[in-house]
């Protein structure tokens, strides 16, 4: 519902130039809900092409593990004396465990895809309840804030739309250059499936601080299995690192401009509890939480103490 509350949020501009022409409301937001879908759709095509690629290296990235593992094996009998068989007897019990309990994490695997894609079927049709039915959502509002704070509603809803409108769009625009600078660095260095793990990266940056680590995991995993120098997984680093200064200080200020001003506390307070509360959408979610009630406290004097811990 949420999703589909910030997808309304970030569309309502353009359905409502688009009304002003003349266009029916129902007419705008099918259009603007099928652009979405659309887009969405084409995304998750490309990213499914370089997954099937990524697959086709599985084996010989799987081959040129194998001696590594070993050597693994051979270091840790060595620093422990923890023999190479009683180590294959842990590895065995393990793997043999999770053989054994096959059957229930191949229902939970089930089950989260059945959630996952009913949320994704769910949140174009409460886009569409909340932007067709937005004067009833902003009634009901002016009857929760009453007369005493009627002409802060006012003001704080329209910051909201035009601050949300703005930041999705340029961070649309700093994806898209972040996650083309990733590619064009892992491609330099020869890294396999650059354009997917430069995109990939990108992407998770959605996740402040937490996003770019997981992300980086992988192509520097690749890096070290499939060169024969570890200054490829150092370069790997190296390119994350550059590109994410410059997104920082570059083109983050210059194509967004206006940024939310929320605190790093705040934000990474919202982070551990939307993983608490919903898990990795609500790592996402609760960050927009978070801006709408910093706008909020900007204009109610009553909540300046909350203001001042939110504000940057």
């Amino acid at each position: 519902m949420f999703f589909g509350l910030l997808v309304a949020i970030v569309v309502y501009p353009v359905c409502k130039r688009m009304e002003e022409k003349g266009m029916s409301r129902s007419f705008s937001i099918g259009v603007l809900l099928s652009i979405v879908t659309v887009t969405g759709a084409a995304l998750l095509f490309l990213l499914f092409v370089q997954i099937q690629m990524f697959q086709k290296d599985v084996p010989e990235i799987s081959a040129k593990l194998k001696p590594l593992l070993n050597s693994f094996q051979l270091w840790i009998d060595t620093k422990f004396s923890i023999t190479i068989s009683t180590q294959d007897e842990w590895l065995h019990a393990s793997f043999q465990n999770v053989f054994n309990n096959a059957g229930a994490i191949l229902s939970r695997t089930i089950s989260n895809t059945i959630a996952t894609l009913f949320m994704f079927f769910m949140i174009p049709i409460f886009t569409a309840l909340f932007l067709y039915n937005r004067g009833s959502f902003v009634r009901a509002l002016q009857a929760i804030a009453g007369n005493k704070h009627k002409n802060q509603l006012q003001t704080i809803l329209s910051e909201v739309v035009t601050t949300y409108f703005n930041y999705i769009k340029g961070m649309m625009a700093v994806y898209i250059i972040v996650g083309v600078l990733n590619s064009l660095g892992l491609l330099a260095l020869g890294i396999r499936h650059a354009i997917l793990f430069g995109m990939l990266t990108a992407v998770m940056t959605i996740i402040p601080y937490v996003g770019i680590i997981i992300s980086a995991l992988l192509p520097i995993s690749v890096a070290f299995v499939t060169k024969d120098s570890a200054w490829y997984p150092i370069g790997v680093i190296g390119v994350f690192v550059v590109v994410q200064y410059l997104e920082a200080n570059v083109i983050f200020p210059k194509v967004v401009g206006m940024q939310l001003n929320v605190s790093t506390w705040a934000t990474l307070v919202a982070i551990l509890l939307g993983g608490i509360i919903w898990g990795m959408s609500g790592m996402v979610l609760f960050i927009p939480f978070v801006a709408i009630l910093k706008i909020v406290t900007d204009h109610v004097e009553s909540l300046k103490p909350l203001n001042i811990l939110l504000s940057r």
